[in-house]
């Protein structure tokens, strides 16, 4: 069944040769992927699949040949695969809905966030036991709007590992984040060479770095070796940085680690903090104590002169709920709304940027986006070498 699939990657006009299908083969072969759709995809991703301009064509061409598949088993003529050898991971896995675009429109909201709140107040007083694959109790498979591996277009999310449609208003778990790592090794040096261009260079300190020009002038002048010093020349501009972790953003967190690593090296004055989806009134420095070492989002502006120049990282991808309701946070209850907080930033810091890793062509499939870029005055630019440029120009004006 796999031949197909390379002939249709090869008419896609993805660069995939024979040696690479004979290695997803000998994967198969060694058991990599038995019985695992989702695994199965990653070893076919990796082997075949050597430039990553060509993984959404890929990812295309993967769904539309592999949807609909459901079972696991032989044709009539060959002996059918005993149940005990699958695996409870994958037949939790086939709980997962697969719906139509067609039946996704035909799920309807309940009417708003607050009638979403009340509505599930009043399900988790009457509900006595688990439930599976309908669409009002609290369970799992279905298109309730609470509870987890199911879909609806606007829920609260409990029980789930990992999200999936990102379209939950609420998520009721627990969820740990880990810190970016700055030490990572950039593949190019695209990001720093971008970075470069908000200097504003002074010479600072104590006068211990050598005045070769001024040296050769004195020992001119004197008739003998006269060493002139001067204070260090560095870079003026101070810059601080707010990172998006954790949800939607996992999917973007090695191109972020590396603006993060690359900002650390080129910015002495530089502080950093992060938030989830949209700002409020904390932020946290270390994700493993964000709820145990909160920094005011007041005391940042306190704190903080309006001369710092402010740049937000994040994919902007959230329930509108998030940036306009009081209590709209996916993770907890904001006494403000998100989008009050954003403007007491950009109200006070005369500089501020929003650097988005999100293709700058799909904004505008998300309200979320279109919100926070009219709340930032449209100063919202992609995490690519052009959109960098175009942040750090707007923040040296």
């Amino acid at each position: 069944m796999f031949i197909p699939f390379f002939l249709k990657l090869r008419q896609a006009k993805v660069p995939v040769t024979l040696r690479e299908f004979l290695s997803l083969l000998e994967g198969m072969e060694e058991g990599i992927a038995d019985w695992d759709v989702e695994a199965f995809y990653y070893l076919a991703r990796a082997t075949l699949i050597k430039d990553e301009r060509f993984i959404d064509r890929f990812d295309q061409i993967f769904a539309d040949y592999f949807r609909g598949v459901e079972a696991i088993g032989g044709n009539a003529d060959e002996e059918a695969v005993e149940p005990a050898t699958i695996p409870e991971e994958w037949l939790r896995k086939l709980a997962e809905r697969h719906l139509s675009e067609e039946e996704r429109r035909q799920i309807e909201a309940l009417g708003g966030f607050d009638k979403l709140m009340e509505t599930l107040r009043e399900r988790l007083g009457e509900q006595k036991g688990r439930h599976q694959g309908g669409s009002k109790w609290i369970g799992t498979s279905g298109t309730s709007p609470f509870g987890a591996y199911g879909y609806n277009p606007e829920g609260v999310r409990i029980g789930q590992e990992t999200s999936r449609h990102r379209r939950a208003v609420k998520v009721w778990d627990r969820r740990d984040f880990r810190n970016l790592d700055d030490g990572v090794e950039l593949g190019t040096r695209n990001i720093k060479v971008a970075l470069k261009r908000l200097r504003r260079w002074v010479r600072a300190g104590a006068a211990e770095e050598l005045d070769l020009s001024g040296t050769i002038r004195s020992t001119a002048e004197h008739g003998y070796l006269d060493v002139q010093t001067q204070p260090e020349r560095r870079n003026a501009v101070k810059l601080l940085m707010f990172f998006d972790v954790g949800g939607s953003m996992d999917d973007h967190i090695r191109v972020v680690e590396e603006l993060f690593s690359a900002a650390r090296s080129e910015f002495r004055h530089m502080e950093y903090f992060y938030f989830h989806n949209c700002l409020y009134e904390g932020v946290w420095k270390d994700n493993r104590r964000r709820r145990t070492d909160i920094t005011a989002t007041t005391d940042l502006i306190r704190t903080f002169g309006p001369d710092y120049r402010v740049a937000f990282v994040g994919d902007a991808s959230m329930s509108p709920y998030e940036i306009t309701q009081v209590g709209g946070s996916v993770e907890h209850w904001n006494k403000e709304a998100g989008e009050a907080w954003l403007n007491r930033m950009t109200g006070h810091f005369r500089k501020c940027v929003w650097i988005n890793p999100v293709p700058e062509n799909y904004w505008g499939y998300a309200t979320s986006i279109s919100m926070i870029r009219r709340l930032m005055s449209d100063r919202m630019y992609p995490l690519t070498l052009g959109g960098l440029e175009r942040a750090t120009k707007e923040l040296s004006r």
